[in-house]
């Protein structure tokens, strides 16, 4: 049987909002497939928040943030269920702050999932040769590896990002607890930051 990585366990538990226990015995019984995982996890009734995160966010707002005297710039679409949601000041609070987090942190992508793969090998790559001219163990690579990437993550994903104001939550967390609040599917599908300094970044 193939190890599960917590990582994994972690990201099945946000989406479906099961115990750990039972995230793990899911990922075991489908070979650490996150979406049959869910299934599972449905059949037997303990996933709490897929309904809601399979539900289509076809409103939503457009949010912008500008900083730095105008040469600082942030665009980002979060999307709802409902326009009734939209317009609610909530609502529009996130969207807010996921602009300033935007603009104060730079990420490269929206979520995990949404990192190239060529971009991850990229990364295992320069981790290996790291490892190997700090002379570590062959036996210890993947582990580290594994660690390296997850702070990879949390340093160029927004979802997997500290949240600005408290560190002790991350973006995604914010987002679902908006979520429970609602009682909608909320979605960051998109931004934009533009800097006069630096390139702007797209996703």
């Amino acid at each position: 049987m193939s190890t599960i990585d917590m990582e994994t366990v972690k990201s099945l538990r946000e989406r479906t909002g099961a115990g750990v226990l039972d995230c793990k015995k899911a990922l075991e019984a489908s070979g650490g497939d996150l979406e049959k995982a869910i299934d599972v996890l449905r059949e037997k009734g303990l996933a709490k928040a897929v309904s809601k995160s399979s539900r289509e966010a076809g409103d939503g707002m457009v949010f912008t943030y500008i900083h730095a005297g105008g040469k600082l710039g942030v665009l980002v679409e979060l999307n709802c269920e409902t326009d009734f949601v939209a317009k609610t000041e909530d609502f529009q609070g996130l969207g807010k702050e996921i602009a300033i987090q935007i603009a104060a942190t730079d990420p490269s992508y929206i979520r995990q999932e949404d990192v190239p793969a060529e971009v991850v090998e990229h990364e295992k790559a320069l981790y290996r040769v790291q490892l190997e001219a700090e002379k570590k163990p062959e036996q210890v690579w993947d582990k580290i590896i594994e660690g390296k990437l997850s702070a990879y993550y949390k340093e160029n994903c927004l979802m997997q990002q500290a949240y600005i104001r408290d560190e002790s939550k991350t973006v995604e967390e914010l987002v679902k607890a908006m979520i429970a609040k609602t009682g909608e599917n909320i979605v960051v599908s998109r931004f934009a930051r533009f800097s006069i300094v630096g390139k702007p970044t797209m996703c």
